[in-house]
């Protein structure tokens, strides 16, 4: 169930739509960028022109960003970059910079930095891709990242974030009954077993409760309708997919090889997710809403981004 700006905590995942529009930035919106939270950390998805307006206005941390994802090198999905890493210099960051792209991405930030005179008091790590193939991108204790290749006019990756390592859930009432001392409650909740002082050993599954399922969020824009997708993104909780156009003009979107809404929701259908938010709207179309109608003829847990728009998923 989406939940849309509600209380968040460590346990949520929670997703910031700085901006949702394809093409050129206007005064009434934004290209895209978002802001995924998952597990305590804050990764920043795509960074169009105007980015830094948007995360000051959505009131995110600058210092929380360390990690970067940029799908593809058209304009409206990474514009904005070069400006975000001189005002992390101008703020003094010292913390390194993580950025995961196209190959290509270096050398043009590198020289945009180059020729402007500007160098940062951090480190700048590129990780730059090339696979077709979907692969492991990042992973630590609590999440991994895994590409997933889409089918565009270039390179074009989305992104899929999952939780991993999960806690289980302590059984107070088992706790008390084997009076067991709290030094051992966090061995417990990695699944330990406990021995008694009698030599007992008491399996963890009689101490706790399974943790809940590990969210995951998926981001897939920009791409035509492609099926060969669902195999990676199959049971996600969330997943963001790009309809830059309606049904009506589905010739567009095969001639610039983009999505329909109802692209869109047939890909959800198919992946079985349990949430679609639309996005990546043309700017020709007055009522956005019209989207969302559209898809829900065919999924009906269809949702529409909006900037500023925030998601907590629960």
């Amino acid at each position: 169930m989406i939940k849309q700006n509600c209380n968040f905590n460590k346990n949520n995942l929670k997703l910031t739509i700085l901006g949702c529009y394809a093409a050129t930035p206007r005064t009434i919106s934004n290209p895209t960028s978002q802001v995924l939270e998952i597990k305590n950390k804050t990764f920043l998805i795509d960074c169009a022109e105007g980015t830094q307006v948007q995360l000051r206005k959505s009131k995110v941390k600058f210092t929380k960003i360390s990690h970067i994802f940029i799908s593809h090198l058209h304009g409206d999905h990474f514009y904005g970059l070069v400006g975000l890493i001189s005002t992390f210099m101008l703020l003094n960051r010292k913390n390194d910079l993580i950025i995961f792209g196209p190959k290509g991405i270096k050398e043009i930030i590198l020289l945009q930095l180059k020729f402007s005179g500007s160098y940062t008091g951090y480190n700048l790590i590129f990780h730059e891709l090339e696979s077709k193939e979907s692969e492991i991108i990042f992973e630590d204790d609590t999440v991994i990242v895994k590409t997933v290749p889409l089918s565009h006019r270039i390179y074009t990756n989305g992104f899929l974030f999952t939780e991993k390592n999960l806690l289980r859930k302590i059984n107070i009432d088992q706790i008390e009954a084997y009076k067991i001392e709290k030094v051992y409650l966090n061995k417990i909740k990695n699944g330990g077993n406990v021995t008694l002082d009698n030599g007992k050993v008491i399996q963890n599954s009689k101490l706790t409760f399974d943790p809940q399922p590990a969210k995951s969020y998926a981001f897939c824009s920009d791409t035509k309708y492609d099926e060969s997708i669902i195999s990676i993104i199959k049971d996600v909780d969330v997943l963001y997919h790009e309809s830059t156009f309606l049904d009506k003009d589905e010739s567009l979107a095969t001639k610039t090889m983009h999505s329909t809404a109802k692209q869109a929701a047939l890909i959800a259908q198919k992946a079985n997710v349990k949430n679609l938010i639309l996005g990546h709207f043309s700017t020709r179309y007055d009522d956005i809403e019209l989207f969302k109608s559209e898809a829900q003829t065919i999924f009906a847990n269809s949702e529409i981004a909006a900037d500023g728009k925030v998601f907590n998923f629960n």
